[in-house]
């Protein structure tokens, strides 16, 4: 192998990456720090580097150069050199061999070893354990046009390997992987249950942190990305194409696809983390930093200089390739808040926020922010523009802390299951901008939420330090000598209680997999290193198999949409004469005082709208967080119509019509609409 070759031609620089030309390849790569960058060419199994080149071409940061003779499907990475000069934030050691950040295909997991650590410059060749990059010819991934953007009407959050990796039906051979999820029980399991979108946690290649292998552990989640355009091996063995598959599938299914993407940080980590890719290419301008100190706003050890051109064109190019080559429907940003900051704090004009939401090819994509980041300032749950919605937490606390029977919780829940207008009513938005959930991947499980007060994270090796500490959960433990399954009929209970909520609330509902039937962590609220069945979904039938609930609970939202129309509420009739569209009741039929919101454990809401001239559709939904029964006196009708239920939550006369009354069992919904007498 020749330490150094020179291309045959240095030419005009093309699109960053590597791409296939008559003869060869065109390559680019960005490095402003940079001195010289090496292309190298691996044998045929990605085991033995055959070829170096030097990319003695550069125009402004953009070294390039031609490689003769290099095809599809052969195996490359990049060495670059540079100052080593930590204090600045350069760590250039061509000893390191990088994975190019262009690259749409790696040949092997990242694995993490202390020898990727190294605190110095070394003559040590990292070879060893660092994926390859590999070659792919455009027409491999060709154009694949997106679903639509119908709105998102049920988000189904799900871990590709935890989805699949139990379930009976699904071959061993792709249990665990994008495949596996393509399979005819799980689209059906997506069907019954009514799902609008999937949202695929991270699928793009990811490395452990560097303290789970000591332990033990390794990253479950994918929350720890080194390229951002390349798939993980372990879930798309086949690349890009499998992920195209199991969209083709889920489209022809009526399911659009989400994915969760982490632009926030890299799994470089801190200073002595990894040199993998953008650390070893130019690692003080990819990554923020002050006084010669990486930027820790993500709590993962460093942070995207989001805010610098490379940056922006990295994230945008990655979102580009997802929508072109494998027709996603839209994206969920891990920490976004991290995507607007600058020198002076967040700006939701910030120049790499302003491009996604203009791009021309992401116009008809979702966009979906988590709208905070562990930093300062990093709060932002409502300071994302008209084109994004927003995870909301507050949605999440406060429904939470009204079952669990906080005093003085009705009236934030009220307000929350009424669409949020105190965060969204601004910049017109709409109820829908508000992404509800109960649970989701990062904290207790909806089953554990209802059965553990505190959180038991002794599994993840850090003495139970890690993990939210307030969680609004309770235990349902009454205490004292109990029938058999007592307890598990209350937690039960709760579960529908809570499920009900959520599909009854405007704005979008999320679901994380397995909360349907009752996934449990055993009360972990971080599992993100339980790799094993303490995050694999069990799917059996037991007595926490809510799967037909919830498929009714979307059956409702669809058979009534008039009641589940996207605007605020405003307590004002909708025609002359008419009803206010929305009424507060106490369980005796009064409305609510402003006293009343601070002791009342049952609050009841109808929502009426005209279906034209003459016919109004009433809707009544009741909530009783007390444990114990109470009659509710329902209002009154016209002539000719009865109350009639839609939903009961705690089972029982879903049949039954209602005359003046209605009886709402302890911790239980009940939906009752307007019928026309038979």
């Amino acid at each position: 192998m020749d330490r150094i070759a020179t291309p045959l031609s240095e030419r005009t620089p093309g699109p960053p990456g590597v791409r296939l030309v008559d003869g060869g390849v065109d390559i680019s790569v960005w490095s402003h720090n940079g001195e010289r960058i090496w292309f190298c060419l691996f044998d045929s199994h990605g085991e033995r580097e055959i070829a170096r080149w030097k990319l003695t071409g550069r125009t402004g940061d953009i070294h390039h150069g031609f490689i003769p003779a290099v095809s599809s499907g052969q195996h490359y990475g990049l060495r670059a050199d540079g100052p080593w000069q930590p204090d600045k934030g350069h760590y250039f050691d061509p000893a390191k061999l990088l994975v190019d950040p262009y690259t749409t295909r790696i040949d092997r997991p990242f694995r993490h070893v202390p020898e990727l650590c190294l605190p110095r410059k070394a003559e040590m060749d990292t070879a060893a354990f660092v994926p390859r990059g590999v070659i792919e010819a455009a027409t491999g991934i060709a154009p694949l046009k997106i679903r639509n953007s119908a709105p998102c009407s049920f988000i189904y959050e799900v871990s590709i390997k935890s989805f699949t990796q139990l379930h009976p039906e699904v071959p061993s051979r792709h249990r665990g992987t994008l495949a596996g999820l393509s399979h005819p029980a799980m689209i059906d399991h997506l069907v019954r249950l009514g799902v609008s979108h999937v949202e695929f946690m991270p699928v793009a290649a990811w490395i452990d942190e560097r303290h789970l292998p000591p332990l033990g552990l390794s990253n479950a989640w994918g929350y720890n990305p080194v390229t951002f355009m390349a798939l993980d091996p372990r879930l798309a063995p086949g690349g890009m194409a499998d992920l195209r598959c199991a969209i083709e599938v889920l489209h022809s299914a009526g399911i659009g696809v989400l994915l969760d993407v982490v632009f926030n940080h890299s799994g470089e980590s801190d200073n002595e983390g990894a040199t993998l890719s953008l650390r070893g290419l130019d690692n003080a301008s990819y990554y923020a930093h002050r006084d010669g100190e990486p930027v820790n706003i993500t709590g993962c050890g460093n942070t995207l200089a989001c805010d610098r051109e490379p940056v922006v064109q990295l994230v945008l190019d990655s979102l580009r390739h997802y929508v072109r080559h494998a027709g996603v429907d839209g994206f969920r940003f891990d920490l976004a808040p991290v995507l607007g900051r600058n020198e002076s704090g967040f700006d939701p004009d910030a120049s790499l926020l302003r491009a996604i939401q203009s791009d021309p090819e992401l116009a008809g994509v979702h966009l979906i922010a988590e709208p905070w980041d562990p930093g300062g300032g990093g709060y932002q749950l409502g300071g994302f523009g008209c084109r994004w919605s927003e995870w909301n937490d507050r949605y999440r606390d406060d429904v939470r802390r009204f079952w669990r029977g906080d005093p003085g919780a009705a009236g934030a829940f009220a307000t929350r299951i009424a669409g949020s207008s105190d965060i969204f009513a601004g910049q017109g938005r709409k109820p829908s901008a508000g992404i509800n959930f109960i649970a989701a991947h990062d904290g207790f499980s909806l089953r554990d939420l209802v059965s553990y007060r505190t959180k038991c994270n002794a599994a993840n090796g850090e003495y139970n330090r890690d993990g939210h500490d307030d969680n609004f959960s309770w235990s349902n433990e009454k205490g004292g000598i109990e029938q058999p399954g007592a307890r598990d009929e209350r937690i039960r209970r709760d579960i529908r209680a809570l499920l009900a909520t959520l599909f009854l609330s405007l704005g979008t509902p999320m679901l994380t997999a397995g909360d349907e039937f009752g996934r449990t962590q055993h009360g972990n609220n971080n599992a993100y290193a339980q790799d094993n069945e303490i995050t694999w979904l069990a799917w059996r039938r037991d007595e926490f198999d809510l799967t037909g609930f919830v498929a009714r609970l979307t059956a409702l939202r669809r058979r009534l949409p008039l009641a589940w129309e996207d605007r605020f509420l405003t307590n004002l009739p909708l025609k002359p004469g008419g009803p206010p569209d929305t009424q507060w009741l106490m369980a005796d039929g009064s409305t609510f005082g402003a006293a009343d919101w601070q002791n009342s454990d049952v609050v009841a809401l109808v929502r009426s709208f005209p279906e034209d001239a003459t016919k109004m559709t009433r809707l009544y939904s009741a909530f009783n967080r007390s444990y114990e029964d109470v009659r509710c006196v329902l209002p009154g009708l016209p002539d000719g119509q009865s109350w009639r239920v839609e939903i009961a939550s705690a089972g029982g006369f879903e049949e039954l019509r209602i005359a003046e009354t209605v009886l709402l069992e302890a911790r239980s919904v009940v939906v009752l609409s307007n019928r026309d007498r038979l």
